[in-house]
């Protein structure tokens, strides 16, 4: 909803004091510049940068290249979360990346047996219920400018591909890791939550004091 995604760019002002914002839009950008507008409302400058076909994740960044000439932060639109960016970007510059990007824990319940067979599918073990902890990306990345040049225009390219190329080209990629809250948006039942959450950790996100 273009409600959270206001609470989502007056997030990041709060926390790192950003000043120059750039959407990426295509579908419904209409209602998106109609709701932000310029951003002088958060106290953001927000630039727009229209696709004319569906770039991916982070094609769109393409567009912009010549306007990226520091560390800079890239997130989805999707997600509300209390994870700290200003030590995030110390932990980045500090650690000399090309790239880093935020993740959660999550962990994933298997509800049924699971058994283990060889190639001559002879069991070789059963594990009732198991369950595995994995991380995940938060949709919140910072890279630096050299990371553009992974990127080629006017061609689609999604996330998980970019930061492949630069593993592949012995780039130096982090993870941050961050256990707080976080919410993906992506699913109806998780963007309800979201905005049930928001109205609790409203203080927490924008940096206001609670009364």
């Amino acid at each position: 909803s273009t409600l959270l995604q206001e609470a989502l760019l007056t997030y990041f002002l709060a926390n790192v004091l950003v000043n120059d914002v750039y959407l990426a839009v295509g579908y419904l950008a209409g209602i998106m510049r109609a709701f932000l507008q310029n951003g002088k409302r958060q106290g953001l400058n927000i630039n727009y940068s229209y696709e004319e076909k569906p770039l991916g994740t982070a094609g769109p960044l393409a567009l912009i290249r010549n306007d990226l000439t520091s560390s800079f932060f890239v997130t989805n639109g999707d997600v509300l979360t209390t994870l700290p960016l200003h030590k995030m970007m110390d932990t980045h510059q500090r650690t000399g990346a090309v790239a880093t990007i935020a993740v959660h824990k999550r962990q994933m319940q298997v509800d049924l047996g699971v058994v283990e067979c060889n190639d001559d599918n002879v069991l070789t073990g059963y594990i009732e219920k198991p369950s595995f902890d994995f991380r995940v990306s938060m949709g919140i990345y910072i890279f630096e400018p050299r990371v553009l040049e992974y990127i080629p225009d006017d061609e689609y390219l999604d996330f998980p591909d970019l930061v492949l190329k630069m593993i592949a080209a012995n780039e130096k990629v982090m993870a941050y890791p961050f256990d707080g809250y976080w919410q993906d948006l992506g699913r109806h039942e998780d963007y309800e939550q979201a905005v049930k959450d928001y109205e609790k950790l409203r203080p927490q996100i924008l940096g206001e004091t609670s009364p």
